[in-house]
C-alpha cells in the first residue's frame, strides 16, 4: 500500500498533467486564424458551436484527465482506460448539449495522460519517444485490438471504411504517429528557429494539415475536400510558414476558402493539442525534446 507522501506525490503530478491537457486543449482553441476551426474570434465551418462550447467541454474533462493519469500510474488495463473515455465522452457530450467538441482528444490526449502516468510510476524520463514506448509496451496489444473494424457506427469510422482514412483508433493502434514524427518534430522545429509558441503552434497544425488524412473533412466533403485542405497547408508550409512577413494574410485567406466550403480540420486540430502535451511533458520533466 502507498503510504500519504506516496498518495500525495501521486495526485500533485495527475493533477499537474490534468492542467497541461486542459491548456493544450485551450491553446489549440485560441489559436487564430486556424482554417475552418472554432476559435474565439469567430465559429469558422461551424453553426452548432463556438468557443463557449469548447470551453464548457474543457470544463468537463479536467477530472478526466487526471482519472487517467492515475490509471496509467497504477498500471491499469486497457478496458478501465477505454471505461474513462466513455465515461469522459459522455461528460462532454452533457456539458455541450450533445455536440461532440472532444471525441477524438479525449483518445488521444487520455492515452498521453496514462503513458505519463504510467513512465513516471516507473521512473522512466517522459521524453517524447519514452512515452511513446510506454504507452506502445504497456497497452499497444490492446490498442491494436481497439482499431480492429467493429459494429459501432461513428462517423470516423463511416468514413475510414469508405475512404480508407486512418483515424484516432488507428493512430492510437500505431502509438499516434502523427503526434510524434509529424506534429512534435514539426513544433520543435519551429520553436528552434526562434517562432514564439503561439507561431510554431500555427505551423505545426498546417504542418499535420497537410499531412494526414483527415476524418473530419472526409466526412464532410469527401476526398475532394481533403485535397483542397492539404493543399492549402502545403503552400503555407512551402511559403516559410509564420516566418513568412505575409504568414497571417495567407492563413486568414485559407480560413475564409474553408468557411466558404464548409472545411474544418478537427483531426488536426486534435493531434496539435496532443502534441502540444507532448511537448509540455518533456518540458515538465526539464528537458527539451
Amino acid at each position: 500500500m502507498p503510504n500519504a507522501d506516496d498518495r500525495k506525490t501521486r495526485r500533485t503530478f495527475a493533477g499537474d498533467v490534468a492542467r497541461m491537457a486542459v491548456g493544450s486543449l485551450h491553446a489549440e482553441l485560441c489559436l487564430y486564424p486556424k482554417p475552418g476551426l472554432v476559435s474565439p474570434v469567430d465559429t469558422g465551418s461551424h453553426d452548432d458551436m463556438d468557443a463557449q462550447t469548447f470551453m464548457r467541454s474543457l470544463f468537463s474533462l479536467r477530472h478526466y484527465f487526471k482519472k487517467i493519469c492515475l490509471a496509467g500510474w497504477d498500471d491499469a488495463p486497457f478496458a478501465r482506460l477505454k471505461q474513462l473515455g466513455i465515461e469522459a465522452e459522455a461528460a462532454m457530450l452533457k456539458a455541450t448539449r450533445g455536440i461532440n467538441t472532444h471525441r477524438g482528444a479525449i483518445f488521444s490526449l487520455g492515452m498521453l495522460c496514462a503513458a505519463a502516468g504510467r513512465a513516471r510510476a516507473r521512473g522512466t524520463p517522459m521524453t517524447p519517444a519514452a512515452l511513446r514506448a510506454a504507452m506502445l509496451i504497456r497497452w499497444g496489444g490492446e490498442l491494436a485490438m481497439h482499431a480492429a473494424p467493429s459494429e459501432e457506427n461513428s462517423n470516423g469510422l463511416r468514413v475510414a471504411a469508405r475512404y480508407a482514412v486512418s483515424g484516432a483508433r488507428e493512430e492510437g493502434a500505431l502509438g499516434l504517429p502523427s503526434v510524434f514524427e509529424i506534429g512534435v518534430p514539426a513544433l520543435v522545429a519551429s520553436r528552434a528557429r526562434g517562432a514564439g509558441m503561439t507561431h510554431a503552434r500555427i505551423d505545426t497544425l498546417f504542418t499535420l494539415m497537410a499531412a494526414i488524412n483527415d476524418s473530419n473533412v472526409y466526412h464532410r466533403a469527401g476526398p475532394q475536400g481533403a485535397q483542397t485542405v492539404r493543399a492549402h497547408a502545403q503552400r503555407f508550409i512551402d511559403l516559410g510558414g509564420t516566418a513568412n512577413a505575409e504568414w497571417h494574410a495567407e492563413a486568414l485567406a485559407s480560413h475564409r476558402e474553408f468557411v466558404r466550403q464548409r472545411l474544418s480540420p478537427g483531426g488536426a486540430a486534435d493531434l496539435l493539442a496532443a502534441s502540444c502535451l507532448v511537448h509540455a511533458f518533456a518540458v515538465l520533466d526539464h528537458g527539451r525534446p
